[in-house]
Order: C-alpha cells, then structure tokens, then sequence
C-alpha cells in the first residue's frame, strides 16, 4: 500500500496555490506529510518488534509495542480517509479551475474577434475618409485652377477694354482734328472765290 500512496502524493505534488485551491492543496500536503511520518514511525515500531522478538524481551514491554504499533497503524488508517477527502475536494477544485479556464479563453477568442471587427471597420472608415480627402483636395485644385483662368480672363478683358477706351479717345481726336481741317478747307476756298470774283471785276 505504500506504493500505491506515493504513487497518489506524487500525483498532487505540484498543483498550483490560489485562492481556495491553495488552501485546500495546503491541507492535502499537510496530511500527506503527515502519512509520511506516520509510515516512518510504523516503519521503526515494526523494526523495534522484530529487534525485541530475536532479543526475547519480556512479555509487558512487547506487549505494550505491539499496541502502540496498533495505535499508530489504526490513526494511520484515519490519516489516509482524510488524505484520500482531502485528494478529492483538491480534484474538485481543480476540475472548477479548468471550467474557468475554458470559459475565460471563451470569453478572450470572443473580445478577440470583437476587436478585430471593430479594428477592420476603423481601418475601412480611415481609407473611406482619406479616399474623400483626397477627393476634395483634388476639387479644390481644380476650384484654383478655374479661379486662375478666370483671373487671367479678367485681366484680358480690363486690357482689352483700356485698349478700346484709348482708341475711342484717338478717334475722337482724329475726328475732332478732321472737322478743323474741313472749316480751314472750307474757309480757304471762299477766300479764294472772293478773291477771284474781286478779278473779274
């Protein structure tokens, strides 16, 4: 039966230490260290007996041996249920933690997707908003090239339209400057047909 014990302690050495789990797995290898030490004792009462068969002790010594070695073995006994209790709330425990466990990774591959969804749909509205960005920009572009031909066209049409009020003005004076030369014409051909009547006189 020894085997079999180290075999179930070794089995439970290294669960780990938390919240209830800790306390528990605290008590279980309190109890397993204490079948340990009750073994070893059993283990040396056993060696006494066999010590005071071959020396052939008297009979109220061996006596008393052999019932504290039965003492010892029967709170041994008690020992192991309790360890054996103690191996089962501990598996218990442990079977809750890994229920936890599976429904905490659950809940993480859940957020996780959550997560990548809402970073996918960020990413989508960031090229849908650079996309109109760029979009404006190129209309704003094309706004201040049409303003620049629009000034350029203002400006033909100021020159065009001082060119016209110089000519008007030029005109004008050559108009001016005929009608002066046809009195001059006019008032030199009566003079001369004065002058020529005064002849024929």
């Amino acid at each position: 039966s020894n085997g079999g014990g180290s075999a179930e302690m070794a089995a439970w050495s290294e669960e780990p230490e938390c919240g209830r789990l800790g306390t528990e797995a605290l008590a279980f290898r309190q109890l397993r260290d204490l079948v340990t030490t009750q073994e070893a004792l059993i283990e040396r009462l056993r060696l006494r007996i066999a010590i005071q068969e071959e020396n052939f002790i008297c009979k109220e010594d061996y006596e008393a041996i052999v019932k504290k070695l039965e003492k010892e073995e029967e709170e041994h006994s008690k020992t192991k249920i309790l360890l054996a209790k103690e191996a089962e709330k501990l598996q218990f425990a442990l079977g809750e933690i890994e229920v936890l466990s599976k429904q905490l990774e659950r809940e993480k591959q859940i957020f996780e997707k959550a997560l990548s969804n809402v970073k996918s749909k960020a990413l989508k509205e960031s090229t849908k908003k650079d996309k109109l960005i760029s979009k404006c920009n190129e209309i704003e572009s094309h706004i201040m090239k049409q303003e620049d031909l629009l000034n350029d066209k203002e400006n033909e049409i100021k020159e065009l339209q001082q060119f016209i009020t110089k000519q008007k003005q030029t005109l004008k004076t050559q108009v001016s400057d005929l009608k002066i030369q046809k009195q001059q014409e006019s008032y030199i051909a009566q003079v001369l047909e004065k002058k020529q009547k005064k002849g024929l006189k």
